[in-house]
């Protein structure tokens, strides 16, 4: 049985954009409802200055943003309720193993990091990726969770990874 807050970890290789972006969106979105984390399996280290400006530009705190191991998660003793992969990369790896057997999906979008364009180009991929998750985001803290059984819920986080 899932716990009324719910923990979320985003993942992402890297861990500097669309991971940060959906922690950032779920964050503002889910408050009181969820607590957002992120992570990446080969975490670059530093977040891309683009998605700390991408949500100040949407109204939501760039700070305490940090690139992070996953491995954080699985050594502490949070239980994790969900897991969602940001990137096909990351969803191909194979996750570690979390306390509390979370849920997990994968909600595949564009890396706006690697779009090749003018500066003004690669701010309008940024923002066309956050406008994805937020969509996603903003269905996702609607769902109605308690006693929802696991694969139940993982059909649903699946079907709103689907959403454009």
């Amino acid at each position: 049985m899932l716990r009324v807050m719910k923990n979320v970890l985003i993942l992402c290789t890297g861990n500097s954009c669309r991971s940060i972006m959906a922690e950032g969106l779920l964050k503002h979105y889910g408050k009181g409802k969820f607590r957002a984390f992120s992570a990446g399996s080969i975490p670059a280290g530093t977040v891309h200055p683009l998605s700390l400006a991408t949500l100040e530009r949407h109204g939501m705190s760039p700070l305490g943003y940090e690139s992070k191991s996953w491995d954080v998660f699985t050594d502490i003793a949070m239980d994790i309720d969900i897991v969602i992969t940001v990137c096909d990369n990351a969803a191909g790896e194979t996750c570690p193993i979390f306390p509390g057997n979370p849920v997990k999906a994968h909600w595949g979008a564009p890396d706006p990091a690697h779009f090749p364009g003018t500066p003004a180009e690669v701010e309008a991929e940024f923002d066309r990726v956050f406008a994805i998750l937020e969509r996603r985001i903003k269905v996702l803290v609607t769902l109605q969770m308690e006693g929802a059984e696991k694969e139940y819920l993982r059909a649903l986080l699946m079907e709103i990874g689907r959403i454009e």
